[in-house]
């Protein structure tokens, strides 16, 4: 599918987050601990969630997704990965969030992993580290492209203390959905604080784990050896998906209503665009359904921006989140003067943020990990095939919407994989924009 889209007009109205697709994603790998049914609320319809369900249909899990978003998961006596729909496989890294839950009920099995993925610590280090030290063994077959996991034979499998090797968002859900059927304590240092990982924990919560130190670095969780219940779940609201959509109204220079914004994701960021020039109001706090998350909403008005006194770089929480990172770009691109900005994490990612060139912007790549964004510039539409990354495929979205002229942007499999009817929504905030095939 491909996006037509006129630009280079301001947008108005309200928009309302979506559940997370990071969030969604870990609950949907946790419900396979629950040997019971489990009922996840709300599940947002992407195409990263229905890639995760094709993978766990094919191994024996009853799915039914009803009209309202609510999914039951029934997991089958045993799980059979003979048949396991490897080429859903291959288009999720999520894929590698079902190594734990899977380790609890088989001894030594492979399991497919994404297509252009370096397999072994260069992927999955965080998790090798952690997993190892539970007893579950994961390595990288690079003739057959898969994870291969074998699970040790102590009896009963111990807990004990775990330094993450980094605070790894998947890697720590992983560790937690491996602690959470150790009987005992395990304690995880180091551990993300981010969003999904304290969904991941509320849920548990409804498992019946005890986890102590939630939004904290350091997770104490209390295992038991048997989950088998009726479960319901809810991911919250998506941060990312509220700074999509802040940053749509910055570049586009528009005022928009962005409601239920997990706030407590968000702060640092909002902080920076303030600096940047950026005038918003936000409502009063109100909690989300899962019971934890804080929402507001958020106005954004239009701004006259400038360039950041600082670098803009991503933390661990509470600071800037690594996804919200590339949203700075196309904002930078309207702001004067020049911005610098860090993407320390990614090997490589910095290089799509100079695609924005393509519509006029000015951005010089200084090293793998550094761009610096000279503004405002006056941007023009332009026709661009989609990159493979999720987040700077999106930007260029928002870059064509503050462009003058018809552009295209070709192949947004990428976008769909996180956001949904993304252009549906659009077009309700005023944008001229088609879905084409």
């Amino acid at each position: 599918m491909n996006y037509r889209v006129v630009g280079g007009k301001p947008l108005s109205g309200s928009v309302r987050t979506n559940i997370s697709k990071n969030g969604a994603v870990a609950l949907l790998a946790a419900s396979l601990l629950n040997r019971g049914t489990t009922t996840l609320r709300k599940m947002p319809r992407i195409e990263e969630v229905k890639r995760l369900i094709e993978v766990m249909e094919s191994i024996g899990v009853e799915v039914v997704w009803d009209e309202s978003g609510d999914m039951r998961i029934t997991p089958p006596e045993q799980f059979d990965l003979s048949q396991i729909n490897r080429e859903a496989a291959e288009k999720t890294r999520s894929i590698a969030l079902f190594i734990a839950p899977l380790a609890h009920r088989m001894k030594s099995f492979d399991l497919p992993a994404p297509a252009g993925c370096n397999l072994g610590k260069r992927s999955l280090g965080a998790h090798i580290d952690a997993l190892a030290r539970l007893g579950i063994e994961v390595s990288g077959r690079e003739d057959l492209h898969t994870y291969h996991v074998e699970v040790d034979n102590r009896h009963p499998p111990v807990g004990g203390e775990i330094v993450m090797y980094e605070a790894s968002d998947t890697g720590v859900e992983n560790v937690l959905m491996a602690a959470a059927k150790i009987p005992g304590t395990t304690t995880i240092k180091f551990a993300s604080a981010n969003y999904m990982v304290q969904d991941l924990c509320v849920f548990l919560g409804e498992c019946g784990i005890e986890i102590e130190g939630v939004g904290t670095t350091t997770l104490v969780v209390h295992g038991t050896p048997e989950i088998n219940t009726e479960i319901t779940g809810t991911p919250s609201e998506d941060p990312i998906e509220s700074m999509f959509f802040i940053s749509l109204a910055a570049t586009t220079k528009s005022e928009l209503r962005i409601e239920g914004c997990p706030i407590d994701f968000l702060e640092l960021e909002l902080f920076t665009l303030e600096k940047m020039g950026l005038t918003y109001e936000r409502g009063d706090v109100y909690i989300a359904e899962n019971g934890r998350a804080r929402l507001v909403d958020i106005t954004v008005h239009p701004s006259e921006l400038i360039a950041a006194p600082e670098k803009i770089a991503p933390r661990p929480y509470p600071g800037i989140n690594i996804d919200n990172l590339p949203y700075f770009v196309p904002v930078a691109t309207q702001a004067k003067g020049e911005t610098l900005i860090h993407d320390w994490v990614y090997d490589g990612r910095a290089h799509y943020y100079t695609m924005m060139n393509q519509l006029g912007a000015t951005v010089e790549l200084l090293d793998p990990h550094r761009v610096s964004v000279k503004g405002p510039t006056t941007l023009h539409a332009a026709t661009i095939d989609a990159p493979p990354a999720f987040r700077p495929a999106s930007i260029l979205l928002i870059g064509m919407l503050a462009a003058k002229g018809e552009s295209m942007l070709k192949n947004v499999y990428p976008i769909s994989r996180g956001y949904e009817k993304l252009h549906d929504r659009l077009k309700a905030l005023g944008a001229t924009i088609e879905a084409i095939e």
